[in-house]
């Protein structure tokens, strides 16, 4: 008989451990703890978290392995760790790394050829998993590495509890293609969280360790043999388990990207990757500004209001919230999600059109620059603008003309034709380069724009616009934004000068002054508006061309929300105004901010001037405005604004309106004569029109069907004395008559 037989069944043992431990001692040393490992695992998901460390969302940061988060072993269903001992190592609990018996009956078997179950422990797998050296090849694993592995699971079993090594067994072992891990496992195979699993899914889980890759059939064949093993004595039913397996390994219901702040966590990931090293990996974790309570009511609110909006041809919507002080991101909500078909466009940095909320920016540079104050009188009334391009006509909202108008009312009420008029002093390249300086992203000149960029004809975003507010509530004072907290200052260390205010803070005043008037802007929306709210804020929306875009930006003492709605595709609205689009949703939002907290007007700056003011008579006699108290910019304040000489309309006086000097008319012989007749307008009484010397019409308005070369419009008063007058070009082939119009 060979000495080999002759050794005690201990002495065999200990002669194996011995020689195992002298082969494979560097491997064993190699392997880290069970702390080490748990701190640096890491989830193929990015959790991005609130302020407070709330979960808002997870991102799918590594394509190549899905991973769950780390689960602890209290956390992971009993039926799932019985499954899995049964399944894997019986003798788990009594062991110490290498189960000797069924090492013994696989040699044997191997001896034999006969098929055995295999000898290898959870903590020997562990042991494989955690040390790339001894991980599983293709081919299986080499001599060396097999020896190098018990002796690593031995080493383990010393310095690790059981808890520990099942622990981290559930967390390292792959199932299944691309899933790793019992939380990944889980939650993409049976939408729940590990610690709900039940006998039947705890048996197709041990199941697939087994065989992670084989067909459905064969993974319900080993389930059922697990589940007997784990219920004996009751009666299971392999034909209901096999359709079972068969759905469920099909089954793929967890999510890249889950959560409800999408768009903003992706943002703070782009900005750590772009700040750090694009190989570097991705934190398993990232805490954000967000507030998690108010993300969830800011995307309850929009996704509500656009859902009663559907029927205006409505599906998309964006919001975000800053704190005016730190300039940190409260909330971001991106998209309508399930209610847009472009959820995965960004609303809040998507370039838009912002119509008429570039207003307020427009009148604090005139008002800064002191070419208007708050009580200046500005014409409303049809205006022609010559441009290199043509005529620039500007409309109002509701197609009215209000006439003279204090600047106060031209911007609280929203009108077009005296924001023109503002730009014209102001300029547009001047206004472009303001803009730019507030961090709106302009693509092209002030000039390519022209005076159309009064009506908001650049694209901005929403970001970007309400940071440009977020300077106004601030005092002119201009900040960037953030998602991610900035690190305090260390004490003593002197905090960073503050820069000097972009604008003037004084005009910021009067702008916030102005825009939380709800007298001032009761022409346009009314004295029950949606806009007005029981404590302080200011607030502007605006409506882009074509109704493709609707806004409402405003602020209150502490906080800055924005909120768009339109649609991704370009497509315009139905009959959406500035008061039913985007303004039920910013007041909802600022009703959560304050439903605590207290709003007050701000301070006036020095520098500033409250003065009485009463306004001069309009055309029926009764004064333009009421008189009111108004702020001024010290050294440019008067107690009385009246139309000038050039704009009077009463019986000594009259003005044309209508057509500019210099329009120049291109005549198209195609379209019939009366469709192509050119309509003046004046203001005064008693006016009678010349056209080239000879009498045309009496009255406030003509029309006239115009013919090739120029002419002289002249107005003439009763006593026939020419009060003002206009030189017209019409260029192109006289017009047929209309019968002979071609179709």
């Amino acid at each position: 008989m060979p000495l080999a037989f002759s050794f005690s069944s201990t002495a065999r043992h200990t002669l194996a451990v011995v020689l195992l431990t002298a082969a494979a001692a560097p491997s064993a040393w190699a392997l880290a703890s069970f702390e080490e490992v748990k701190r640096d695992f890491r989830s193929s998901e990015t959790a991005v978290l609130d302020r407070q460390g709330e979960l808002l969302q997870r991102v799918r940061t590594d394509p190549t392995v899905r991973r769950g988060q780390w689960t602890a072993l209290a956390d992971v269903s009993p039926a799932l760790r019985a499954a899995m001992v049964l399944s894997e190592d019986k003798r788990f609990y009594e062991h110490s790394g290498v189960d000797w018996r069924a090492a013994s009956a696989a040699a044997w078997g191997n001896l034999w050829n006969t098929r055995t179950r295999g000898a290898s422990t959870i903590t020997m797998q562990l042991a494989g998993l955690l040390d790339d050296d001894l991980r599983r090849a293709a081919g299986g694993r080499s001599f060396t590495q097999k020896i190098g592995q018990t002796v690593a699971a031995t080493q383990l079993e010393r310095r690790w509890r059981k808890d520990q090594i099942l622990e981290a067994y559930l967390n390292t072992v792959p199932f299944r293609g691309e899933i790793v891990g019992i939380d990944a496992l889980s939650r993409t195979l049976f939408s729940k969280a590990p610690s709900g699993l039940d006998a039947r899914e705890a048996a197709v889980a041990a199941a697939l360790v087994r065989a992670p890759n084989a067909r459905p059939a064969l993974v319900a064949q080993r389930a059922c043999e697990v589940l007997r093993v784990m219920e004996p004595g009751a009666k299971t039913d392999c034909e209901a388990l096999d359709m079972f397996t068969s759905a469920v390994v099909q089954r793929r219901a967890f999510e890249p990207n889950e959560g409800i702040a999408p768009h903003a966590a992706r943002r703070v990931l782009r900005e750590l990757r772009d700040a750090g090293n694009e190989k570097s990996t991705a934190p398993t974790s990232v805490r954000t500004t967000l507030r998690a309570p108010l993300q969830r009511y800011a995307l309850d609110s929009l996704q509500r209001h656009l859902r009663e909006l559907r029927d205006r041809h409505v599906e998309d919507g964006a919001l975000v919230v800053l704190d005016n002080a730190s300039g940190e991101v409260l909330a971001w909500v991106g998209s309508s999600g399930p209610l847009s078909q472009a959820a995965e466009v960004d609303g809040v940095t998507a370039l838009r059109q912002p119509g008429s909320t570039l207003k307020p920016l427009l009148y604090a540079q005139a008002l800064a620059e002191k070419r208007i104050t708050a009580a200046s009188l500005i014409e409303d009334s049809s205006a022609q603008i010559s441009t290199a391009s043509g005529l620039y006509i500007p409309q109002n909202y509701d197609r009215r003309f209000k006439g003279p108008v204090s600047a106060r009312t031209a911007l609280a009420a929203s009108l077009n034709v005296p924001a023109v008029r503002t730009l014209v002093m102001v300029s547009p390249e001047a206004f472009a380069r303001e803009l730019r300086a507030a961090g709106l992203p302009l693509r092209e000149s002030g000039d390519y724009y022209g005076y159309s960029l009064a009506l908001g004809s650049a694209e901005v975003s929403l970001l970007s616009l309400a940071n440009a507010y977020r300077m106004m509530a601030n005092g002119g004072r201009f900040g960037a934004t953030t998602l991610t907290p900035r690190p305090p200052v260390p004490a003593g260390k002197a905090k960073p000068a503050e820069a000097a205010p972009l604008l003037d803070p004084r005009a910021a005043f009067i702008i916030s002054d102005i825009l939380s008037d709800p007298n001032a802007r009761t022409r346009t929306f009314g004295l029950d508006s949606i806009l007005s709210t029981r404590f302080w804020t200011a607030v502007k929306t605006g409506t882009s061309k074509d109704m493709r875009d609707n806004w409402a930006v405003g602020w209150s003492q502490r906080y800055t929300v924005g909120v768009w709605v339109g649609n991704a595709s370009g497509a315009s609205m139905w009959d959406v105004s500035g008061t039913s689009g985007a303004a039920p949703v910013w007041a909802e939002v600022m009703r959560f901010l304050h439903a605590r907290e207290p709003s007050r007007a701000p301070a006036p700056p020095a520098g500033l001037v409250e003065a009485r003011v009463s306004f001069g008579p309009g055309a029926d006699g009764s004064p333009l405005e009421a008189a009111r108290s108004e702020w001024f910019l010290q050294g440019t304040e008067q107690p009385l604004f009246a139309l000038d000489t050039g704009m009077a309309s009463d019986a000594a006086s009259a003005r044309i309106t209508t057509p500019a000097d210099g329009t120049i008319l291109a005549l198209d012989p195609d379209i019939p004569p009366q469709r192509q007749r050119v309509r003046f307008e004046a203001e005064g009484r008693g006016v009678q029109w010349r056209i080239d010397g000879k009498f045309h019409a009496r009255g406030n308005s003509a029309q006239w069907l115009p013919w090739p070369g120029r002419h002289l419009i002249e107005l003439v008063d009763a006593s026939g004395k020419v009060v003002d007058q206009r030189r017209v070009e019409v260029r192109g082939a006289g017009v047929v008559a209309a019968k002979g119009a071609r179709r």
